[in-house]
């Protein structure tokens, strides 16, 4: 991806504020050689920020009639207004690794046992994943394969398929889980209430109630009968 940045001289937060009343967005560019105070069209950059890539693919800057390979590292917002504040991006060298936060992105879920057998929710633990490589290795995003999760289990990092070249960068916990299935607490209270006992009971109150109601209408119809004598003697006695 390429974008097109401009040398900016004046600093200070005066001369940051009358950019953005411009339409400009201040910025720096560190990293290889003397860090360099930029900046760039805003609707320009608002847009570009939309983009996944933007974020952790390596950018191609023009700069002066120059391109330069850098890496976006921070992006500054105003706290509520749609308003890019300040960008920082560092320039790279093609022979240092670099560490960067690359996207997952999730797979196959609809397909694995979990959500076909148990119906259950697949919830993602990591969004995202710190990674250390060569500039020219660098993936725009790391694939998760779910198709194999069951319930109880969980995908770990130590699963995932690297591209060449990329390690993870993991701090405290040595393979983190990555994603896992929960079954909802709604459906598990509906199939336990559901048991063999119970499915039995109403079975056998299913088959007692057809022979149940004739009974009931064989004791009206008596009842009817014993009226209609009664009052046939009653009758005859006037």
């Amino acid at each position: 991806m390429e974008f097109t940045a401009f040398p900016r001289s004046l600093q200070g937060s005066g001369a940051s504020r009358r950019l953005r009343r411009a339409g400009k967005v201040p910025g720096i560019v560190y990293g290889v050689g003397t860090p360099t105070n930029i900046e760039l069209d805003h609707n320009a950059l608002f847009h570009a920020l939309k983009n996944e890539r933007f974020h952790s693919s390596i950018l191609t800057m023009k700069l002066d009639g120059k391109a330069d390979q850098v890496l976006l590292r921070d992006v500054q917002r105003h706290a509520y207004k749609a308003q890019v504040m300040h960008v920082d991006f560092q320039r790279i060298d093609a022979t240092s690794r670099i560490h960067m936060r690359v996207p997952l992105h999730f797979v196959n879920a609809e397909v694995s046992p979990a959500v076909k057998i148990s119906s259950a929710i697949i919830s993602h633990i990591l969004s995202e994943l710190d990674v250390a490589c060569l500039p020219k290795d660098l993936p725009e995003f790391i694939e998760v394969d779910l198709s194999a999760l069951d319930v109880g289990s969980s995908v770990h990092v130590s699963a995932l398929r690297l591209p060449p070249g990329v390690v993870v960068v993991t701090r405290g916990k040595t393979d983190p889980v990555v994603a896992s299935a929960v079954v909802p607490k709604a459906h598990v209270e509906e199939t336990a209430a559901v048991t063999p006992e119970a499915e039995a009971a109403a079975a056998a109150a299913a088959a007692a109630a057809p022979g149940a109601a004739p009974a009931a209408d064989a004791k009206a119809a008596d009842a009817k009968g014993g009226e209609k004598k009664e009052s046939g003697k009653d009758d005859r006695k006037k």
